[in-house]
């Protein structure tokens, strides 16, 4: 029932009714087409990596290894894939020999992408609280091993022994350590406990060993290889032996070296990032496609020129055989690798939600890779 007041009519409150519905109608209309456009800016910065939005950058400097587990940035850098498809944008590279010192050259922007081994990385996000690096991509599965001296024969004769590792805290460091826990040594990150482990710049792990005043190293090809065929070494352990395929479905492959990028460069620069992951994809496919003889010679070249000298043929004949380069980063293995890095005293436990961001590299392979739950794909 309608109570009409003396002096005022039924009009102006229906007239006042009408007003006040339409200026609801209007607020909720602003407000749906704010949430529709922030959806859309949502839409549009998660697929900035993707769809080649952003700045290119003027310049992208670039760190790799001079390893053939790095082969494919040594392949894309030499046979100008890299360079080819950023197009406007300068390349700069710029060599290291183990991950740690990568990582750090890129937190301090330095450099602005690296292929590296997954433990380092991983260390980075941690403590940074995921905000320094994201993987974009795989590079190598493979390619590392324990070798010794002939007379070591099991673990068991390891208790006393003195072996190396490229760095501490570095992938093969940390493979090593966690290895050594499980046949029950304790070490420390100081080279005490009851096995020591003196990280060492491989090319020193080689004179060392040759000169035994080391027992034995767990290290990346090419120089497992060239402790074994120039300096008398035996395999002890191939890690590939250490990977069943229970977390990637890939029996006997775990990742050796990754290609991450700084997030604060990526997100500025989505697609730069893309270009060079357009290089990497056409730099594994080669290494994939190119006949043995061409490729031992394409890489033997890029070693001399980044390591300083050429290998035996034999030496990276033995290698390549060890390797699988891919770009899939076998996101299945990284919690097995961080549990590796706390158990070895490296890194300390934490979430790898947000490592991983895919989608770029999704967008120009052919293949599916997956982030495992671990990030964007």
């Amino acid at each position: 029932m309608t109570r009409i007041v003396a002096g005022e009519s039924q009009t102006p409150k229906r007239r006042r009714a009408l007003e006040v519905a339409l200026a609801v109608g209007l607020v909720l209309l602003i407000s749906v087409g704010a949430v529709v456009a922030s959806a859309v800016a949502r839409d549009s910065n998660a697929s900035a990596a993707t769809d080649g939005a952003g700045t290119p950058a003027a310049e992208l400097k670039l760190g790799y290894f001079g390893n053939i587990t790095h082969a494919p940035a040594l392949v894309g850098v030499k046979q100008g894939l890299i360079a080819k498809n950023l197009g406007s944008t300068k390349l700069s590279t710029q060599v290291f020999n183990a991950g740690p010192a990568a990582i750090e050259a890129l937190n301090a922007g330095a450099i602005d992408a690296t292929y590296i081994g997954p433990n380092p990385a991983i260390n980075s996000f941690v403590k940074s609280k995921g905000e320094s690096v994201s993987v974009i991509a795989g590079a190598a599965s493979g390619g590392a091993q324990l070798v010794v001296k002939p007379e070591i024969r099991s673990a068991a004769d390891l208790k006393g022994k003195t072996l190396a590792s490229p760095q501490l805290g570095g992938t093969q460091d940390v493979a090593l350590r966690a290895w050594l826990g499980k046949q029950g040594y304790k070490t420390t990150p100081d080279g005490g406990g009851d096995v020591a482990i003196n990280p060492t710049e491989n090319a020193q792990t080689l004179k060392l060993f040759q000169d035994g005043k080391l027992d034995g190293a767990w290290v990346p090809e090419p120089w497992a290889s060239r402790l074994v065929l120039q300096a008398g070494a035996k395999v002890l352990v191939d890690e590939k032996d250490l990977w069943d395929g229970s977390l990637t479905g890939k029996p006997g492959e775990f990742p050796t070296t990754i290609l991450i990028v700084n997030k604060k460069f990526a997100a500025e620069h989505p697609q730069t990032v893309k270009a060079l992951l357009k290089g990497h994809v056409e730099a594994v496919k080669w290494l994939h496609d190119t006949p043995s003889a061409e490729k031992s010679a394409v890489v033997n070249a890029a070693l001399k020129q980044d390591a300083g000298k050429a290998l035996a043929q034999n030496v990276i004949d033995r290698s390549l055989k060890n390797i699988v380069f891919t770009v899939d980063p076998l996101a299945g293995t990284y919690k097995k690798l961080l549990q590796d890095g706390v158990d070895a005293g490296t890194t300390k436990q934490a979430d790898l939600s947000g490592l991983f961001d895919l989608r770029a590299l999704n967008a120009v392979s052919p293949e599916k890779t997956s982030a495992a739950g671990l990030g964007r794909d």
